[in-house]
């Protein structure tokens, strides 16, 4: 299924896409696609059930804001040079263990939200990455388990960073990953039935038109359910939870000088194969 949340920010609606591209509403079933619904192994049949059936009224799509697909988002968790060709363009070595770091929650926009380029940035770029939803609590997931079993979906996230505040500040990375919308997410939530192997999607992403990103999440160093089972050794992870699982090669901060970082004006688009599409126009905060 494709999941998601329409209307205007703060005030969304659960809806679905259907098989044939058309948005139908799902407030009549169900109150918010969130880690509720996702742990609730009924309450989503029931929403396959009235779609199946043709049961869901349709939407009209025309000027219909999409939101963040997921609401109430308890944490997000994000892994740091977790591709093989991302390491290299910046000249880093490939960590021996994930590179674990925050978002808040209040980062995340809908995927076609304005992005608003920080006040005294210099150095904003992009970052088009699998994001992993999580559907069930994860703790201490063991090896003889499968890690994917605890994910419920996975959506197209843009990390966008701020590598000054990130890197040359400073302390963490917190500074240059938190700055106010700097985590479209969606369109949508895509069910992890629907997906199939999470290390076979391609992912790319253009500025101003010109193709930037063009990778496949078969270059992570870590994948997925490594990442999943990794991280709950360390934190638990509720229904709800999101982790943003690395970007491959093609950022501003790996290309040659002078490196073309964001401006406000610049678009910047993006895609995974079968998760969707973004678009932002960047602007000044």
């Amino acid at each position: 299924m494709k999941l998601l949340r329409v209307g205007t920010a703060g005030a969304e609606r659960p809806a679905l896409l259907d098989a044939e591209g058309v948005l139908r509403d799902l407030t009549g079933i169900v109150d918010d696609i969130d880690g509720a619904l996702l742990a609730d192994a009924a309450a989503l049949g029931r929403v396959r059930a009235a779609a199946d059936a043709g049961e869901l009224p349709a939407l009209d799509a025309t000027g219909l804001r999409i939101g963040p697909p997921l609401g109430r988002i308890g944490k997000v968790v994000c892994i740091g040079l977790n591709y093989h060709d991302h390491a290299r363009e910046t000249g880093a070595e490939p960590p021996a263990e994930p590179v674990v770091f925050f978002k808040a929650a209040d980062t995340v926009v809908g995927p076609n939200d304005t992005v608003l380029v920080p006040r005294r940035s210099v150095k904003t770029d992009w970052e088009v990455e699998l994001a992993v939803v999580i559907g069930r609590t994860a703790r201490y997931v063991a090896d003889d388990e499968d890690p994917l079993a605890y994910v419920a979906g996975y959506a197209v996230a843009h990390d966008v960073s701020e590598r000054e505040f990130q890197i040359e500040r400073g302390g963490t990375w917190d500074k240059g990953k938190n700055c106010e919308t700097f985590n479209p997410l969606g369109p949508w939530l895509v069910t992890a039935d629907e997906v199939g192997d999470p290390q076979d999607l391609s992912l790319k992403l253009w500025v101003n038109g010109e193709l930037k990103q063009d990778g496949t999440t078969a270059e992570q160093i870590f994948p997925v359910a490594e990442v999943v089972r990794y991280v709950s050794q360390f934190m638990v992870l509720y229904p709800g939870d999101v982790i943003n699982t690395g970007t491959p090669a093609g950022v501003a901060l790996g290309a040659p000088e002078p490196k073309p970082f964001l401006r406000a004006g610049d678009v910047v688009e993006l895609e995974i194969a079968g998760l969707g599409r973004q678009r932002q126009e960047f602007k000044d905060a």
